[in-house]
C-alpha cells in the first residue's frame, strides 16, 4: 500500500467486521519529536489474548475465505521499516492498535486522501460511529459522526448523499484549517 489512509481503511475494516459500533481513529503528527502515530481503537469483540501474538503473522487468519491475513502484518512491517513500533492491545471491550513511525523517514508513505477514506468507511458502515481526531503539533481537529446522528435522528442514515456531502465539507474544512490546505501529507 502506498498511502497511510489505505492502511487505516484496512485496519478499520477489521474493527467493523469485529462488530464494533464505535471506531476511534487518531492521527498525530509531532514534528518536534519526529513522530507520526496512527491509533485505531474499537469496541468490537476484541482479539482473544491467545491470538494477539499470532495476528501479525501473514499466514495466520481467522477468515474462512482465504488462508492469509495481510493487513496487520503489513502495518507492523511498515512501522518497523520506518524506525517505529506496532502494538495491539486487547481492551476490556474491543481492540487498540498503535502504529508509530519516524515522521521524516524516507519509507513513510504519505497520508493520502484521508477524507475519502473516512467517507468510504461511513458509506460502507452507516450504522457504525466514527470519531476521527487529527493532531498536528499543538493543533487538533476532531470529527464525530455521533454529533451528526444526534441532529439527524434515526430516520436519515449517514450514507445519504446529502449527508455525505455535508460530512465531506466538514472534514475538508477542518483538515484544511489544521494542515494549511494540505490533505495528503
Amino acid at each position: 500500500m502506498n498511502e497511510l489512509s489505505l492502511y487505516i481503511l484496512d485496519l478499520v475494516q477489521n474493527s467493523i467486521e469485529a462488530g464494533a459500533s464505535l471506531v476511534k481513529i487518531e492521527i498525530a503528527e509531532d514534528l518536534k519529536e519526529d513522530l507520526f502515530t496512527i491509533t485505531i481503537e474499537d469496541n468490537g469483540r476484541g482479539i482473544p489474548q491467545d491470538v494477539i501474538d499470532k495476528v501479525t503473522d501473514p499466514f495466520y487468519t481467522t477468515r474462512k475465505t482465504r488462508k492469509v491475513g495481510l493487513g496487520l502484518s503489513l502495518a507492523k512491517q511498515l512501522a518497523m521499516d520506518c524506525e517505529g513500533s506496532f502494538t495491539i492491545e486487547r481492551l476490556e471491550k474491543g481492540t487498540k492498535i498503535v502504529l508509530k513511525m519516524k515522521h521524516s523517514h524516507i519509507d513513510r508513505p504519505p497520508l493520502g486522501n484521508i477524507t475519502e477514506t473516512l467517507l468510504a468507511l461511513i458509506t460502507g458502515a452507516p450504522d457504525v460511529d466514527f470519531k476521527f481526531c487529527y493532531k498536528k503539533d499543538r493543533n487538533e481537529f476532531t470529527f464525530d459522526t455521533r454529533s451528526i446522528r444526534d441532529v439527524l435522528g434515526d430516520d436519515i442514515p449517514l450514507n445519504t448523499l446529502s449527508v455525505l456531502d455535508f460530512i465531506r465539507g466538514q472534514l475538508e474544512s477542518g483538515l484544511s484549517n489544521l494542515t494549511g490546505g494540505v490533505n495528503n501529507k
